[in-house]
């Protein structure tokens, strides 16, 4: 993707939605002094995908599983001025898995001897068969279904990765690209696995970027975003303002009611594949890429109940096909103030992610049903303990899938849009889901700002290319 540095003659620059995007860029274009910015979010509040709802029974829900950590100083700083000490929530991450009828910790590979003795040994046996084989081929292009073979072996793909990564991506693993895996799937230490085997040692608990996070103590991690939004000049953030039509030759954009916005830049936040069907210029071959690209919707169904938080667990992944969702949160344990009154002695409540199709009828009392009794089986919730609320949220863009395709798409897209003042940004501008977290998205904004601003470099795009080198890559499975 193209950062070239350059003289900027900005002028008046527009923002397409007011997520952690279009709210950061927003907030450093205040702070470099250019105030000639229109920020324009179609929804009636502030977050986008980092919204937090509060249902009619007093719950709060995020729209997905979001925690706050970060890889960036200038999220760091934001986060500070944002909140105050006490403001924010810190934990230890403490995941599992379940797996028969047992929890096996995160990550699944690093734990094989919590597993029956049958099923360990045979992942142990095949990771030890297949390391040779993933050392030499690591840099070689694979699918994802492939790769999870040639580094992890069948017997733990068979039993983890393939179920638990089919039912998040809803997308055949051989369809999936295997570069995009950064951060994604935790890596094996054989040493550590054996020593665990023998009892001279245990393994390592606390893999990944998000092993310790934060939370904000009140209002979800929407909370975040509204006071972010809070900081931008009155006038300068208008909702429901939902962009239809970008026309490039023109500078403009047109709003759902027929308003027309002009612009000279444009910082594009939300779905790439929307942002190219409604500008009216962009060649054929372009919209047939960008059809190309795909995504996951995700149905979160947040159940609360009247029986207290007593799991100390941060969140639980589901790879087995009876459970309907494949992930699920602990959100009491987050933050007391997220079930009523903040009284987790009286309530508990679950937040649960269940990828669905796009544009499916969805059955949302047979989810919440389905959700429910599935908690209750797995022993998360006593039999008996009443439902006190059910509140569902459908994501139609929840995570971009890395599908072998995706790079040649992009190629030519960004290109086009960037020579047209268009400046495709956040996890569904730039469509990479490596890159796709909060700090990711405002580390974006925050670039995109200055290097419109001042010409400065964009420092995250120009470290994350395209096609980043897989022979770095480690792997994680939560978002």
């Amino acid at each position: 993707m193209p950062c070239p540095t350059h003289t900027p003659d900005s002028g008046r620059i527009v923002i397409l939605g007011a997520g952690p995007c279009g709210l950061a860029c927003a907030d450093e274009l205040t702070r470099l002094g250019h105030h000639d910015f229109l920020l324009l979010e179609a929804a009636s509040a502030p977050g986008g995908l980092a919204s937090s709802v509060v249902d009619e029974a007093g719950f709060t829900w995020d729209l997905g599983g979001h925690v706050v950590f970060s890889h960036f100083g200038e999220f760091d700083r934001l986060l500070t001025e944002l909140f105050a000490d006490k403001e924010l929530l810190h934990h230890d991450r403490s995941s599992y898995i379940r797996y028969r009828e047992g929890w096996t910790p995160y990550p699944f590979q690093q734990h094989l001897h919590h597993l029956p003795p049958e099923d360990a040994t045979a992942c142990l046996r095949d990771l030890l068969t297949t390391r040779p084989a993933a050392h030499r081929d690591y840099a070689a292009p694979a699918d994802f279904a492939t790769w999870l073979v040639t580094v992890y072996g069948r017997a733990l793909v068979d039993r983890f990765f393939a179920p638990y990564n089919t039912k998040v991506w809803a997308t055949p693993l051989e369809d999936m690209g295997s570069a995009w895996v950064a951060e994604r799937v935790a890596p094996v230490d054989v040493e550590e696995i054996l020593a665990a085997f023998l009892g001279t040692a245990a393994p390592a608990h606390r893999w990944g970027p998000n092993a310790t996070f934060a939370f904000p103590a009140c209002g979800g991690t929407g909370e975040i975003w509204r006071r972010l939004a809070a900081r931008i000049d009155t006038g300068r953030l208008r909702t429901r303002a939902r962009a239809v039509a970008v026309d490039p030759a023109a500078r403009a954009v047109t709003l759902d009611g027929g308003e027309e916005i002009g612009y000279d830049r444009l910082v594009a936040t939300g779905p790439l594949d929307q942002l190219v069907a409604m500008t009216s210029t962009c060649p054929a071959p372009l919209r047939t890429a960008a059809g190309s690209l795909r995504h996951t919707t995700v149905a979160m169904v947040g159940l609360g109940y009247r029986t207290p938080t007593t799991d100390a667990r941060s969140w639980l992944y589901f790879p087995q096909p009876d459970v309907p969702f494949y992930r699920a949160t602990n959100f009491g344990k987050y933050a007391p103030a997220n079930v009523p009154g903040a009284a987790v002695d009286a309530y508990s409540a679950w937040m649960t992610e269940t990828s669905i199709t796009a544009g499916q009828d969805l059955d949302r009392d047979a989810l919440v049903h389905s959700c429910d009794r599935a908690l209750r089986r797995q022993g998360l919730v006593p039999e008996q303990a009443p439902l006190a609320t059910a509140h569902v949220e459908v994501i139609p863009y929840a995570y971009p899938v890395p599908t072998l395709g995706r790079d040649e798409a992009l190629a030519p897209v960004m290109p086009w849009m960037e020579e047209r003042g268009i400046y495709p940004r956040g996890r569904f501008g730039t469509w990479r889901y490596e890159i796709g977290n909060m700090d990711h998205a405002v580390k974006m904004g925050i670039d995109i700002a200055r290097r419109l601003v001042n010409g400065t470099r964009e420092e995250l795009l120009a470290a994350a290319p395209l096609v980043p080198s897989v022979s770095a890559a480690r792997m994680e499975c939560r978002s």
